[in-house]
C-alpha cells in the first residue's frame, strides 16, 4: 500500500488561508513523505475546465521530476436528481474528470452516488445548509427511485471510464448509501470492470471489528481506493496517536483496517484528507499551520501502520 494526500485537505476552505496552489500542494506532499497525491476535481484545483494541456503537462511533469504519483481524481458528483439536465451536467463532468485523469496517468476516478456539496461563511466551508437542501429538494421522492437512477448513472459513467482507460471507484459515502453494503450492492448490480469500490474506513457506520472486517472481505478484490483522516497528536514517547476531533466520538482501528487490507491483497492508495473545519483551543477557525501539523503527522502516522501491520 501507498500513502498518498487527497488534496481537499489544502483546497483553502477549512482553515484560515488562502488555498494552496497545485505545484505547492506537490511539493507539500514531498516534504511530508506522501507517495502521491489525489486532486480534487473542483476548483481551485483540478477542475478540467481550468486545467488546460499545458497545465496537465506541466502537473504531470512537476509529479514525475518530485518522484510523486498521481493516482486518482477526485469528482464531487451527484446522480440522485430527478430532473435530467441535472444528472446530466454531473455526467459530462465526470467525463471531463475521466479526460483529467488519464491525462494525468491517475488510474481511478472517485465517485459518490449522490453529494449535497459545501457552502461558505467567511470564506470557510460549511456542511449543514447543503445537507439541508439537498434533503429538502426531493423529500418526498422515494429512495428506491433516487437508487435507479444513481445506478443509472454509475452504468453511463463506468462507460466512460473504460472509454479513457480509468476505473470509477464508489464511495461509501452517504447520502443514498447508507453503509458498506450500499455502495457493494450498487457496484455489483452495475456489473463492469470499470466500476470499482473506494472503501473507507472512518465513513463506516459502525466501527465494531467484525462488521469492518464483513465489509473488507465482502468488497474483496473490487477495492482499488481508499482514504483515511482525523488528527493526531505525540504521546509521551513521541509515537503518534491518532485522536478525536469531535468529543466523546470513537476514532476507528485503522491498524485492523490496514490488516485486512493487506489480507485481502490490497496494494493501491489509502490518502490523507483533512475534510473538517479547523478549530483552536478557543473554538475559532485555526491556520494553514494546523492543518499542516497534522498532515505531516498523518503521513508518519500510516506509513508506520503499514510497516508494522502484519
Amino acid at each position: 500500500m501507498k500513502v498518498g494526500l487527497y488534496s481537499i485537505t489544502y483546497l483553502g476552505i477549512w482553515y484560515n488561508g488562502p488555498a494552496l496552489t497545485w505545484k505547492e500542494t506537490l511539493h507539500k506532499a514531498k516534504e511530508y513523505g506522501y507517495d502521491g497525491v489525489e486532486f480534487d476535481g473542483k476548483r481551485p484545483h483540478a477542475n478540467p475546465m481550468d486545467w488546460d494541456r499545458k497545465t496537465r503537462d506541466d502537473v504531470r511533469n512537476e509529479a514525475e521530476k518530485l518522484g510523486l504519483e498521481l493516482p486518482a481524481i477526485a469528482s464531487n458528483n451527484d446522480f440522485s436528481s430527478p430532473v435530467p439536465e441535472h444528472r446530466e451536467c454531473q455526467l459530462l463532468m465526470v467525463r471531463e474528470q475521466a479526460r483529467l485523469a488519464a491525462d494525468l496517468g491517475a488510474k481511478v476516478v472517485r465517485l459518490f452516488a449522490a453529494w449535497p456539496g459545501v457552502t461558505f461563511r467567511d470564506g470557510l466551508a460549511h456542511y449543514e445548509e447543503a445537507r439541508q437542501t439537498w434533503q429538502e429538494a426531493f423529500q418526498n421522492l422515494p429512495r428506491q427511485i433516487r437508487w435507479r437512477l444513481v445506478r443509472q448513472c454509475l452504468k453511463e459513467a463506468a462507460a466512460i471510464g473504460e472509454e479513457f482507460g480509468v476505473v470509477m471507484a464508489l464511495q461509501n459515502h452517504a447520502p443514498i448509501i447508507r453503509h458498506w453494503k450500499d455502495c457493494y450492492d450498487l457496484v455489483k448490480e452495475v456489473n463492469s470492470p470499470w466500476l470499482k469500490v473506494c472503501l473507507d474506513l472512518p465513513i463506516m457506520t459502525n466501527y465494531e471489528k467484525e462488521w469492518v472486517r464483513q465489509a473488507a472481505l465482502t468488497v474483496g478484490n473490487l477495492q482499488v481506493h481508499s482514504h483515511f483522516g482525523g488528527e493526531f497528536r505525540r504521546d509521551d514517547e513521541g509515537k503518534i496517536q491518532l485522536q478525536s476531533f469531535r468529543f466523546a466520538q470513537p476514532v476507528p482501528d485503522y491498524a485492523h483496517f490496514i490488516e485486512l487490507m493487506k489480507e485481502i491483497g490490497y496494494d493501491g492508495y489509502i490518502c490523507f484528507e483533512f475534510c473538517h473545519p479547523t478549530l483552536d483551543e478557543n473554538h475559532n477557525p485555526a491556520g494553514i499551520d494546523y492543518v499542516d501539523k497534522h498532515a505531516a503527522m498523518a503521513a508518519e502516522y500510516m506509513r508506520e501502520l503499514i510497516s508494522t501491520t502484519r
